[in-house]
């Protein structure tokens, strides 16, 4: 009896060197080279599940320290993952071939998070395609434009908010993300919902538009599970979006759809168009609304609070950027007499710093993209991969977008790159702050909006200053989903 039990432990122990062997020898078996440093079972993640090392930082790692090659494999947990250094492969895969690499990554089960689930990142097929055709026509230029009010709206509550704080200081110490989280979360509360989302309220609450989040986007053992271990999350039908969050918006839109059952005025906001589009006769599909709230909130607020952070960063440390700025902002206020949606879209200046300070600060740092249909790819240097379905591949936006080869001086911050003469020599797939091709970011339009209402209300009355309270040079947090900054970026508020 121990005979056979110690028989059948070693066949199993050596069928679990065999399935290691040949998985960590995938690379090498398909002549792609290998980053250094992988352990059995945990592959190269090491340095990020003990969270020395952000997991976009680790992909830029690796993309820095093979410069001669055009794509370059590493091991996600178990999972061969190929790291795409070369940007006429990136098109290859966002673009050109689109069809064979369709679907992002991270997968949600409808099952355990539905609303999550309907989101366009995570959609494919029919659902992807209807889902983008209708925010496609939601965030147009003219729905743009209505919207707009509602954002102006929120810019007036941004001034009372600071206002407040600078009546009895000459300055106001600040941290950054969360000041400009209360100006995002607002404005889906008020363009996206028609509520007041309470985010510029003295006293803070639970379910202050700017408080939603909580720490649903730090790297908790939920999703690392998910994000290195689907199967087993599937499997334990882990829960991604907390229970509060689900709660609250399927609250919000019942409550919002009993109210506009029984007024008569029109509302002219993203929620009322959603109801619009998903009526069927006189009813109303609820789960599909309270999906489509909850990720006009998802993707409305900290991803742009988060590039508007980091714009602040770059305006406090260039003053001469800062004021330059702060002019055009003054003038096409002047030229349309008054704070208005065409002086904003003139704003071209301001156009350049935004993607400049996006350039040098991604958001995650790499896009993430599955293979569903066998295709070859072939880099410059006569690497060859043929990717299989189901093949994952990574792109280092982080990489890109910083990488000498493909900018001067990447270390420097210069909006002049992003010019009308300049920008023409930028080559195609190296700047992806909304990544590019058929999947490129459907709420673009929508997030510079904001951004460019916010920094225009901030700067015509307001001048920025960089605080000692921030760490110089800015480090990542290693344990959140975004590339968040160790101690906060913090600034002094003053008064023109």
């Amino acid at each position: 009896m121990v005979s056979a039990f110690f028989t059948l432990l070693t066949g199993l122990f050596l069928l679990l060197c065999s399935y290691l062997y040949l998985r960590y020898n995938h690379w090498k078996r398909n002549g792609i080279p290998t980053a250094k440093g992988y352990v059995p079972i945990l592959g190269h993640m090491l340095p990020v599940l003990m969270k020395r090392i952000h997991f976009g930082q680790f992909i830029r790692k690796v993309y820095d320290e093979h410069k001669d090659y055009s794509m370059v494999g590493i091991y996600n947990g178990t999972i061969p993952t190929l790291i795409l250094r070369e940007p006429n492969l990136v098109k290859t895969v966002l673009q050109s071939n689109f069809s064979s690499f369709h679907e992002n990554a991270f997968k949600i089960n409808p099952n355990v998070d539905p609303l999550l689930a309907k989101n366009l990142f995570f959609c494919t097929g029919d659902a992807w395609l209807n889902g983008r055709k209708r925010l496609t026509y939601a965030f147009s230029n003219t729905r743009l434009k209505v919207l707009f009010a509602a954002v102006n709206g929120v810019c007036h509550k941004f001034e009372d908010f600071l206002n407040r704080q600078l009546e009895t200081k000459n300055k106001f110490e600040v941290e950054l993300k969360p000041l400009f989280l209360r100006f995002t979360g607002e404005v889906v509360a008020n363009a996206g919902l028609g509520i007041e989302g309470h985010c510029f309220a003295d006293e803070t609450t639970p379910n202050a538009f700017d408080q939603l989040t909580g720490d649903t986007l730090t790297t908790s053992l939920t999703n690392l599970i998910w994000q290195y271990f689907p199967s087993i999350g599937s499997l334990l039908k882990l829960k991604i979006l907390p229970k509060r969050l689900d709660q609250f918006f399927r609250k919000v839109v019942a409550e919002n759809l009993e109210i506009r059952r029984s007024e008569s005025i029109y509302r002219n906001d993203f929620l009322q168009l959603m109801i619009d589009m998903e009526k069927i006769g006189e009813k109303v599909d609820e789960d599909a609304i309270a999906a489509h709230a909850l990720s006009f909130f998802l993707d409305g607020t900290e991803t742009s609070s988060l590039t508007l952070n980091y714009i602040g960063y770059d305006l406090a440390i260039h003053p001469d950027v800062q004021e330059k700025l702060r002019k055009e902002v003054m003038s096409k206020i002047e030229k349309h007499g008054g704070f208005t949606y065409e002086a904003l879209k003139e704003m071209t200046y301001m156009n350049q710093v935004i993607s400049e300070s996006q350039r040098c600060h991604t958001i995650a740092g790499f896009l993430h993209k599955i293979c569903t249909d066998e295709f070859e790819l072939q880099g410059s240097d006569g690497l060859t991969y043929r990717a299989k379905p189901g093949t994952n591949i990574i792109i280092s936006s982080d990489g890109l977008q910083c990488d000498p080869k493909y900018w001067i001086d990447p270390e420097v911050f210069d909006p002049e790159r992003f010019n009308e003469e300049r920008r023409q020599t930028i080559e195609k797939m190296t700047f992806l702050p909304f990544s590019d091709g058929p999947r490129i970011c459907v709420g673009m339009r929508m997030a510079m909006l904001q951004m460019k209402a916010c920094l225009a209300c901030l700067l015509r009355n307001y001048k920025l200053e960089l605080s000692p309270r921030t760490q110089v040079p800015l480090k990542i947090l290693p344990n959140y989903f975004m590339m968040e900054v160790v101690g906060g970026i913090w600034v002094y508020i003053t008064k023109l």
